[in-house]
């Protein structure tokens, strides 16, 4: 190996956290803007699947405004963002569902539209991406248009979480920043 080959080398492997921004690659404490506003990112969640996908999910806090930014790849990245409601707001069946047959109904009705369910899944949750992993099922649907989306989550017995959400696209998010207050997070 010559001379400039030792720097190139040398060169490479240095971190440089202005260069190569991307949403997919978000880390706990880096900003990014959506929607006119400005977002840190609190969590870096990743889902695996049973059926050995992956799922990524970034938790991101404007102000007191909390949403979940979530990226599925299949052939091509496909973003959604999705926002806690209380699973009670359900109706009482879905639970109910669930609890008895071990699924939820087909269809839900909520806030005025028809959600079908698209997809079920069961596999670990793995909080900002460590330890064993929690197990989680979890029940996809979307409305007509495939412009909205409603998911649940089953966390053992009878605790449930829920979210409604749609589809973005990567180039809606911008101005990617390493870190907060001047603090890189590697």
């Amino acid at each position: 190996m010559g001379i400039r080959d030792f720097f190139k080398k040398n060169k490479k492997e240095e971190f440089d956290p202005l260069s190569d921004l991307s949403l997919s690659k978000l880390k706990k404490g880096y900003l990014v803007d959506y929607d006119l506003k400005t977002w840190e990112v609190l969590a870096c969640n990743y889902y695996d699947w049973s059926e050995g996908d992956i799922s990524h999910e970034w938790q991101l806090r404007s102000g007191d405004e909390v949403v979940y930014l979530n990226m599925e790849s299949d052939d091509e990245e496909e973003w959604s963002l999705n926002r806690k409601i209380a699973f009670g707001r359900l109706d009482s069946q879905v639970k109910k569902g669930i609890i008895e047959n071990g699924d939820p109904p087909e269809k839900i009705f909520f806030e005025g539209v028809n959600y079908y369910m698209e997809e079920t899944a069961g596999g670990r949750f793995y909080k900002d991406s460590q330890g064993p992993g929690r197990e989680v099922l979890q029940w996809s649907y979307q409305n007509d248009e495939e412009r909205s989306y409603l998911g649940i989550e089953q966390w053992g017995e009878e605790e449930f979480e829920a979210t409604t959400g749609k589809p973005v696209e990567e180039y809606q998010f911008t101005n990617i920043l390493p870190g907060i207050a001047g603090k890189y997070q590697v």
